[in-house]
């Protein structure tokens, strides 16, 4: 048995199921043993960056690792955007990165790189020094530390780097799996501090992220809420949430920092859960980075690291509210509406239309603004786009697929970040995974014109306009998505909208929708 079996038998044991691959000449011996361990199943993608972002997918949908098999140094790096976006959700991932052997490494050869640089940017975990001996243990190592919880935005990816020659090199066989590791669970003293804040009487505020944020979560928060009356509100992005009719009532926490500010004016105690405190998306000269309010206190009930499900349990026991009744969404009557795709009628279709049980995955642009009106909508499972590096929803809504094939996946993008990873559609079409993407297709990218003019500017030069505009030429989204394999068609008006979706979801394999607005 050479390393590279060694390897993948030892992650198959352990329970990776998924291998997300773009591989080269110095990973063949990975594919090799890829081939030997059928039980790992191995999907191609045409571009690392669909590789990565569909194993931020699969690890939201399931908690577990997915591996990924990216070409040296460069093959990682075209994947970094979207393993930026992984890390700020938490994700587990395992990067198998292919390397020269070690032999190799001294003649510059043109693949060469700092991969470790280029690694610490997004992982908790690299190793890159691994022997034929070493490397079963050093993946079995890999993949108990994308299930370790880290501090801070440090994340749950662990990245292995592997010389060809610890690949091809004779290994003394596979490696037992560790340990599982178990999130600390916070101090009773801390429960307390956070009790008496909501016992107070003063306006209360508790943001749920990460741990904080699981339904078990949101459902104990849901009671704390009503006993107490805080408010309960999550990140502006969350990596998922499981909302829609029947679920817990939440607030989402706005994008502009001037709302986030309006949103908590009066709150006396912010209590953070599984999260940290809230800071401006970007920087404005005329708002603060940092958005608490002017004699607010914060409190952290539970850090990212901990245990935030069991810290909810303590306080709720601590509060006398378990047996309180959360408020919950409600369904609404929601009707098909007619005539022109402006925003409000196609949030509207789609809110509508909404399957049960279904997955949606969000990039930039339109669709995040469907998810308050879904929430009066079917049950669902929300994705959103956690580090703002456009290019990840199609990918992740890929690896939502893979991980739940016996749901619906709607993926809602603008058609800027959807330029970015449009390969996305072709590993739908070879695996027939059941998507639904919809592009909104206005030409350009509008999150810049609205930004542009937050600076004031009224007047939009002809340089600027050229830079916001995608429409020269126009990117038919329809013949583009065909040509990938994915049946396609455009919708003109609300009710084709509708139409089309409906039609989507009775049907297996993947569809896209040209929403022209």
């Amino acid at each position: 048995m050479n390393g590279a079996r060694a390897l993948i038998e030892t992650l198959a044991n352990a329970g990776v199921e998924l291998c997300l691959a773009n591989p080269g000449t110095s990973e063949m011996h990975l594919v090799q043993a890829l081939d030997q361990v059928p039980k790992m199943r191995s999907v191609l993608a045409l571009f690392e960056g669909v590789c990565t972002g569909a194993a931020d997918g699969y690890g939201r949908m399931t908690g577990k690792p997915a591996a990924t098999l990216l070409h040296l140094g460069p093959g990682l790096a075209n994947g970094i955007a979207n393993l930026h976006n992984a890390r700020k959700a938490g994700t587990p991932i395992i990067n198998l990165v292919g390397n020269h052997p070690q032999f190799h490494m001294g003649y510059d050869a043109p693949l060469t790189s700092d991969i470790d640089t280029l690694a610490r940017n997004f992982s908790c975990w690299i190793k890159s020094c691994s022997t034929a001996d070493t490397l079963a243990q050093d993946g079995a190592e890999a993949y108990t530390a994308t299930l370790r919880a880290t501090p801070g935005s440090q994340g749950q990816i662990s990245t292995l780097i592997l010389g060809a020659d610890a690949a091809w090199g004779d290994s003394p066989g596979v490696a037992k799996a560790n340990g599982i590791p178990r999130r600390a669970v916070v101090d009773a003293a801390n429960v307390e501090a956070v009790a008496q804040a909501l016992e107070s009487g003063e306006k209360c505020v508790v943001v749920l992220e990460h741990d904080g944020a699981t339904a078990a979560s949101l459902e104990l928060a849901g009671r704390i809420s009503a006993k107490t009356g805080c408010r309960i509100m999550t990140g502006t992005f969350p990596a998922r949430i499981d909302g829609g009719a029947g679920s817990t009532a939440v607030e989402r926490m706005p994008y502009f920092p001037e709302h986030i500010l309006a949103s908590l004016e009066g709150v006396r105690h912010l209590i953070l859960v599984g999260g940290q405190i809230p800071a401006s998306f970007f920087a404005y000269q005329t708002t603060p980075s940092r958005l608490v309010p002017e004699g607010c206190e914060v409190h952290t009930l539970a850090r990212i690291e901990e245990d935030a499900n069991n810290a909810l349990q303590q306080l709720s026991e601590r509060l006398a509210a378990d047996q309180a009744t959360p408020a919950r969404f409600e369904r609404a009557d929601l009707s098909i509406p007619n005539g022109d795709m402006n925003t409000r009628n196609m949030l509207q279709v789609i809110a509508a239309t909404l399957p049960e049980n279904v997955i949606v995955a969000t990039d930039s642009g339109a669709g995040n603004a469907a998810h308050p009106v879904c929430q009066t909508a079917a049950p669902n499972t929300w994705l959103s786009l956690t580090g703002g590096s456009i290019g990840q929803g199609s990918p992740v809504a890929t690896g939502a697929a893979l991980a739940c094939p016996d749901r619906r996946v709607l993926a809602l993008l603008g058609d800027g970040g959807a330029a970015y990873t449009i390969q996305s559609l072709w590993t739908q079409a070879r695996e027939q995974l059941n998507v639904t993407t919809v592009i909104f297709a206005n030409r350009k990218y509008n999150i810049l014109n609205i930004e542009y003019g937050r600076l004031g500017v009224t007047d939009v030069g002809p340089i600027a306009a050229s830079l916001f505009d995608i429409g020269n030429p126009d990117i038919d989204w329809e013949m583009l998505s065909k040509s990938m394999g994915v049946p396609s068609a455009t919708a003109n008006t609300a009710e084709e909208f509708a139409r089309l979706l409906q039609r989507s979801y009775q049907e297996p394999g993947p569809f896209l929708i040209q929403a022209m607005c």
